[in-house]
């Protein structure tokens, strides 16, 4: 009889948990799931398991990448699009190879459309007033998608679903990529910053894309422009980016990630303190809107990120053959 295949997930939450116990069946594999983070102690969890499973919420540092190497593992599936919370260099001297999964474009093209509108008609400073029992008008007239350049930054999957939305609201729509991967005029970065009225952020985090949107670059954008990030949080230069809200030189921003949220987003602060360089200045500010990324978070995600893991892991497995 053929060995069952073995995996290990890391961080699952209770959803996960429900839909890796379906599909788990639906494959043939054996799911050992672990509530917690990977970590260093808790990496002996994955012993006799060749593959694990880990969220995008837990930094893989080398130490943990070593501990998981002792343990056996061989293949990491980070439930996520992005990896740059995984060491991929110590992993690959490793012997480690980390595969990502796809999930649908939707949640997050959706998400960002919902943070553009938001953020065009001062809906964050129309609730706090509301919420005080003040129905007066804000003081700041909204605008219209249509009468709006919108440029986006990374024509990927995601990025061509916002595209895709934007053509119904009738704006015109600049894009740049460093790979022409869609038959459409490109703009130069610095004509995109010059034109847009507002600028989203869909490219991935890589050594060249962080601070893609830093200082010199946010001098160039229009003012009163509005920056919206669904991204990666170190695609933008938060403090330059605090310091153009503060001077009043954006028009201003919605950032579903944040430079330096780990340890914070995804964790209960009521009534705690809280350590962050800028988050609290960013939520002082009535044109400002976070979210503790959650644009990706929805019902359809979560199946193709589960699905997707598992084939992962039988893929990697497959290839391995009887080694």
């Amino acid at each position: 009889m053929e060995k069952r295949i073995a995996i290990t997930v890391f961080g699952c939450e209770p959803d996960e948990a429900e839909a890796l116990d379906k599909l788990s069946l639906e494959f043939g594999v054996t799911v050992t799931l672990v509530k917690d983070a990977v970590s260093e102690s808790n990496a002996k969890s994955a012993n006799g398991c060749r593959c694990i499973s880990v969220s995008h919420k837990a930094e893989v540092s080398e130490p943990i990448l070593l501990a998981l190497k002792n343990a056996g593992v061989r293949y990491i599936s980070t439930r996520s699009i992005g990896f740059n919370h995984i060491d991929v260099r110590a992993a690959e001297r490793m012997g480690i190879t980390v595969g990502t999964v796809a999930y649908s474009p939707c949640s997050v093209a959706d998400y960002t459309l919902m943070l553009m509108l938001m953020a065009v008609r001062g809906t964050k400073a129309m609730i706090l007033s509301t919420e005080k029992q003040n129905y007066c008008l804000n003081s700041f007239r909204g605008k219209e998608l249509q009468d709006m350049t919108v440029g986006v930054l990374g024509t990927g999957r995601i990025g061509q679903a916002v595209m895709k939305r934007l053509k119904g609201f009738g704006c015109e729509v600049l894009a740049y990529d460093c790979h022409h991967n869609m038959d459409i005029p490109y703009a130069a970065l610095d004509e995109l910053l010059n034109r847009s009225d507002m600028i989203t952020l869909h490219v991935p985090l890589t050594d060249d894309t962080c601070h893609i949107i830093g200082r010199d670059q946010i001098r160039m954008m229009k003012p009163g422009a509005f920056l919206i990030n669904t991204g990666r949080g170190a695609l933008v230069d938060t403090g330059a980016l605090t310091e153009a809200l503060e001077e009043g030189r954006l028009g201003g921003a919605a950032l579903d990630v944040l430079e330096g949220e780990e340890g914070i987003f995804y964790y209960d602060y009521t009534g705690k303190a809280m350590e962050h360089s800028y988050l609290s200045s960013l939520q002082r500010m009535p044109n400002v809107i976070v979210t503790p990324h959650t644009a990706y978070y929805t019902e359809r995600v979560l199946a193709d990120t589960v699905r997707d893991t598992i084939k992962n892991c039988v893929n990697f497995e497959r290839s391995l053959g009887n080694e």
